[in-house]
């Protein structure tokens, strides 16, 4: 019999949904180019997420490598 999945709590500071949203900032990014952060956040609908939630996925794609800063202060998708 397989074993049941874990609980929520166990996944730690990331959860199923930042997944979602650390690829919904990278397709944007790579759709159109690199972003200051408040357009980045317009472009991805950023507003009717939950509190901190733009913050805290954007923080984890840039920890990730997914996206990056450029010398002009934008953020850019890797790759």
């Amino acid at each position: 019999m397989p074993m049941p999945p874990p609980k929520p709590s166990t996944e730690g500071d990331r959860d199923r949904q930042v997944f979602h949203e650390m690829g919904q900032i990278v397709r944007a990014l790579e759709l159109m180019g690199p972003q200051t952060r408040d357009g980045l956040a317009e472009l991805v609908g950023a507003q009717f997420w939950e509190a901190q939630r733009f913050e805290r996925a954007l923080t984890f794609a840039l920890a990730d490598g997914l996206a990056y800063r450029t010398d002009e202060g934008l953020i850019s998708a890797s790759g």
